[in-house]
């Protein structure tokens, strides 16, 4: 071979080599192609042995929970033999008969009943290289998560549009754009966003105006004065206004609407809120506490049931009309209090709330039995009144003659199922507005009550229907006026 080589000519060895050369890169190619399966094949082995790892520290611990089930067990079948025999001294003998054994009750796992939200970010972490030997490590899979809820810190984005003049080189004319902006509304300089903010805490939240500059100062760096929130109240308040008319059109056109009133401070005078609801809408004025208030609202086009207490101002209305029988009831209950060695009046307490129930569990799916129903529950509740009305020595002889004056008034919700008995929800309208009241006194002049009184109608309307004020709030700022 050697001296065929030695008498090759110049073009065999030069072939020779090439073709060495082509063997050698194939070759090499070969044992690149090798090397990374030997490394796939290392990392397989090395996540296996992880695995195994895992499976073996799984097999402990299930070790461990048999044998201390093991364990449980043994001490229930020492207590089975020896239950039955002498107790210890002094003791109670022990009962012969066998209690079930009660199931071990599997422990849940921490935050079991909280419900994880999606993540808006994820972070990953692992280790770079094995604790014990230095290996560097790379894929993995997720062993378990964690999850952690947290609020931005942000500084309120001051945004300054400006507005380039440009000049025509053909006419000379000079063009400026318009100023219409989506964020904000008419000249004020407040987005529409922290307006719906500012004025959620103060009518949602019922914060006062310092605790809201505390609020935009320690989480958004913003400093604004109690005048221009006060301003962006006001600003907002009357935007609504139209929103606020529709709101009290629509009760007028209710079938059933409830009415109520309470106190409420205008710079330090006394005056009245009243509150006219159905059971998505809400209504608020602030007046004097007269019968003109009820037909300022109403208006003639209210032809629905109005249920209201025993108040004088509600007297006048001409239509159907249920009075609540939870003031009726409370005050036969406080008369009982001032005399409660009255035999003559309990009876008759226990007779009228015997009837009140009755009317309570009737219903029937036909109208005429409902209306005759309601006659029959009037003239028993009259039977058991007339003997007192005109007895001045009765105690109960007021309240007597307040139902056979309001008789007809008092079983309406016996012909229409869908009047309830009592003003509860009128009172639960109001609540909001009572509280506001409590922590501010009321207000200081007519555009806050106003204002206030208007905020209160539309957020109590939202309140009521479910939605959320914040949203609905930037809904009506970035509707066109």
């Amino acid at each position: 071979m050697e001296s065929d080589l030695i008498r090759a000519s110049r073009e065999t060895l030069i072939a020779l080599v090439s073709e060495q050369q082509a063997t050698i890169a194939q070759l090499q190619a070969t044992i690149a192609q090798l090397q990374a399966m030997i490394a796939q094949l290392q990392a397989m082995i090395a996540q296996l042995e992880a695995t195994t790892t895992q499976f073996e520290a799984t097999i402990a611990q299930l070790r461990a929970t048999i044998a201390e089930l093991q364990k449980r067990v043994d001490t229930l079948e020492k207590r089975l033999t020896t239950r039955g025999g002498p107790g210890m001294p002094g003791n109670k003998p022990t009962s012969t008969t066998t209690p079930p054994v009660k199931e071990s009750r599997k422990k849940r796992s921490h935050g079991f009943g909280r419900t994880r939200m999606t993540p808006t970010e994820h972070v990953d972490h692992a280790v770079d290289t094995c604790p014990d030997c230095g290996t560097h490590l790379c894929g993995g899979w997720v062993q378990r998560t964690r999850e952690v809820l947290e609020i931005p810190v942000l500084p309120v984005r001051v945004i300054e549009h400006r507005f380039i003049a440009r000049e025509c080189p053909a006419c000379g004319k000079r063009c400026v754009p318009k100023a219409d902006l989506d964020d904000v509304v008419g000249q004020q300089r407040v987005g529409i966003n922290l307006t719906s903010l500012i004025v959620t805490l103060r009518e949602e939240g019922r914060l006062p105006f310092e605790q809201i500059q505390w609020y935009l100062k320690t989480l958004h760096q913003l400093h604004l004065s109690v005048g221009e929130l006060v301003a962006v109240v006001h600003r907002t308040a009357a935007r609504a206004r139209p929103a606020v008319e529709q709101i009290r059109d629509q009760i007028r056109a209710s079938p059933v609407v409830h009415a109520d009133e309470t106190g409420w401070r205008e710079n330090g005078k006394n005056g009245y809120v009243w509150s006219f609801s159905t059971a998505t809408l809400r209504y608020f004025l602030r007046r004097g506490r007269n019968k003109e208030v009820v037909d300022e609202v109403l208006a003639e086009s209210f032809s629905g049931i109005l249920v209201s207490d025993f108040y004088a101002a509600y007297h006048h209305y001409s239509g159907e009309h249920q009075r609540c029988w939870t003031h009726l009831l409370g005050d036969i209950h406080a008369l009982q209090e001032v005399y409660p060695d009255d035999a003559g009046l309990r009876t008759w307490a226990e007779a009228v709330y015997k009837l009140y129930t009755e009317a309570k569990d009737f219903a029937s799916p036909e109208e005429k039995v409902r209306q005759c129903k309601r006659q029959d529950m009037e003239g028993q509740l009259l039977r058991v009144c007339l003997p007192f009305v005109k007895e001045p020595l009765a105690v109960q002889a007021k309240l007597c003659r307040r139902i056979h004056r309001f008789i007809k008034e008092l079983f309406v919700f016996v012909e229409y199922p869908d009047v309830p008995s009592d003003n509860n929800a009128a009172e639960r309208s109001l609540r909001h507005l009572v509280t506001s009241r409590k922590i501010s006194g009321g207000t200081r002049g007519n555009n806050g009550t106003e204002s206030k009184m208007t905020l209160s109608s539309l957020f109590g309307t939202w309140r009521a229907a479910g939605l959320n004020p914040f949203h609905q709030c930037r809904q009506l700022l970035s509707r066109p006026q």
